[in-house]
Order: structure tokens, then sequence, then C-alpha cells
């Protein structure tokens, strides 16, 4: 008789669990007291019981942990240095979502030879979230794949859900479970409405199938996070100018939701280039400082070397601190940026 199932299914390879990983990978006292005291940070900057400005800076995706600490070492000096007014916590993206096809990240593709190793990947990923969060600088990200979590999210300060996978139940479901705040980014087209919808879900108590600590399949049953907020991050237009802004801050109002809102100063709010960031970062921070307290952080994709560049064939050709998906601003626009911003706010 003929098969009916995992008839396009290659293999079955199983993974590490979450427990094992933790294990050979521990997270240090330091690492722990980190992201602690990060999340409670940007809990009290939500709710604006912390004044400061909440910046998420990074590179685009981490294919090079090297060249990814260097650029978390600058953070760290720089963070030291204005955090009486600006909380800085590193951008650290290990999975890209893809339109079609392409590299999917450190976790999926840590070798970027198509070889898949995903044990190697979670483990490149997780030890280098220790190290930098030993650093004392808090870590932020995107989770794309559902599972990737129980691996990871004990080291993360705050998490994103993109524009793609805002409009996805399960990933409204994962984010109500989820331990730090997380940024709901508009949909792709620019509509607000999923970001909104995605905000009420993942507030509320989920059931849902998932992994456990020991990777197998569970349902999981959450209490639901109430720190979920909107990143506005542009669409067909960009959206980041005050009508828009306005028209966010009144939606969030009417659910009675967070008036709290990160700006992402890439994607379709830059033209998807890397020298739009500026313009939109200054703009962004010019109308927080005429009043509008509602934007509580700012998203910049940089790294230590400007623009991106395509991954060859063979990876060790690759330019060192230059990002491999989107175009990133150079470490020294953004040291340059944040010091503005830091000496604009001295004003308030």
């Amino acid at each position: 008789m003929k098969q009916t199932y995992d008839v396009n299914v290659k293999s079955f390879k199983r993974l590490i669990s979450p427990t094992r990983i933790k294990e050979e990978l521990v997270a240090t006292d330091d690492a722990i007291k980190t992201v602690l005291k990060g999340r409670r940070d940007i809990e009290n900057i939500l709710l604006q019981k912390d004044e400061r400005l909440l910046v998420i800076t990074g590179p685009c995706s981490i294919h090079d942990t090297d060249a990814a600490l260097e650029y978390a070492h600058n953070l760290k000096s720089l963070r030291n240095e204005v955090k009486d007014r600006i909380n800085l916590v590193m951008r650290g993206y290990f999975e890209k979502p893809r339109t079609t096809i392409g590299w999917k990240g450190l976790i999926n593709d840590p070798f970027l030879d198509s070889s898949y190793n995903i044990d190697a990947g979670l483990k490149k990923a997780r030890q280098l979230l220790i190290k930098i969060n030993e650093m004392g600088l808090p870590m932020a990200t995107e989770i794309l794949d559902p599972i990737t979590p129980q691996y990871i999210a004990g080291l993360l300060t705050w998490v994103a859900i993109g524009a793609r996978t805002t409009e996805s139940q399960t990933h409204r479901e994962l984010a109500s479970g989820l331990s730090m705040p997380v940024g709901f980014k508009n949909s792709t087209d620019g509509s607000l409405d999923s970001a909104i919808n995605a905000m009420t879900a993942a507030n509320a108590p989920q059931h849902f199938l998932g992994i456990d600590p020991q990777g197998r399949s569970s349902v999981v049953s959450t209490t639901g996070n109430s720190f979920g907020h909107m990143v506005l991050r542009g669409g067909t237009h960009p959206n980041y100018d005050p009508i828009s802004i306005g028209k966010a801050q009144d939606k969030l109002k009417a659910k009675n939701l967070l008036n709290a809102i990160v700006i992402d100063c890439s994607h379709d709010n830059s033209g998807q280039r890397h020298k739009g960031q500026s313009f939109v970062f200054k703009s962004a921070l010019d109308q927080r400082l005429e009043g509008n307290k509602g934007i509580i952080g700012l998203m910049l994709e940089s790294n230590l070397c400007e623009g991106n560049q395509k991954i060859p064939g063979d990876a060790s050709c690759l330019k060192y601190g230059v990002s491999i998906t989107d175009e990133c601003i150079s470490w020294d626009t953004t040291k340059d940026l944040i010091q503005w911003a830091y000496n604009r706010l001295e004003r308030t």
C-alpha cells in the first residue's frame, strides 16, 4: 500500500533538547542579572515610569560571532556613557524571515554552506548571548521559529514579532507565554490592525502546541503577556511621521493598549537604504522632544561597517563587519547618532 504521509519529507534528524543545551551552555549569574534588569528597565520605559529613550541597535543579522562580539564591546562602552538618558540594547538577530528563499540565519545555517547544522547554530547563538549578557549588555532579537525560544529566550531582554509573522496565530500565542516585552511590527503593507490584534491576543491566556524543556511535544498553556507594544516599520509608505504615529496611538487608546511605540528606522521607513536611517532617527526623536512621550524607543540596523554584501561561494571571502542581509549603517554613524540624541535629550 502506498504511504500517505511524509511524502515530501527527505529525512528527520533529532534535535538536541533545550534542557541538554542549557546544561552544556550554562547561563552565568552575571548573564542572568543582565537579563532580569534589562527586562525590568524596558517594562518601566513602556509604562513611562522610566523616562529614558530605548534604543535597540545592532546587525540586521549575525553571521560572524567575532564581529558581533567586537560590536558588543563598542556598544557596551557607549551604553555606559549614555545610560542616564538612553537605554541601549543590542540587536542580535539569529533567524531571518524570507519572502521567497535565501539564508535563514545563524541558527538555521551557521556555516553559510547549506549544511543546515541547526544543533551547531543553536549552540553558537546561545554561547554568544551568554558572552554578551556577561558584559552587562542586554540583547534583543526577532522570534521566528516557535521552537527556538525554549533554547535561547532565557537570555533575551526584548523580542520582536516581525511584519510577516504578526498576523500569525502561532506567533501571537507564542508571545503570550514569552517572559520579556514583545514588540509587534505593523504588516508589510503598512496595516496597523494586525499588530493591534496581535497585542490583544498575546495579552490573553492561550493554549497551543509546542515543546517542553525536554523537547517533547506538549500542550502549552500561558498566562498572557501584558508588555506587548507596537513597532512602526513602514509599509507602502513610511509611517514615522506625526500623522501616522498619531493614528497608531488613537488605535492603541481605543483598544486600551499600551501607548508605547518603537520606531524602526530601517525597512520601509528608510526606503530599505541605510543612509535613510539617520533621517528617520532624528525625525522621531524630534517628535518625542516636542512632547510625544508615547515614542518610547528607536531601532537601528547597524554593523561595524556600512552597507551589505552578498554571500560568496566561499564564505571565507566575506568582508569583515558587513551585513549579509539588509543594509546597515556603520558603527561610527551609529555612535554619532546616539551621542547626538544624548545631547538633545539633555534639554528635556
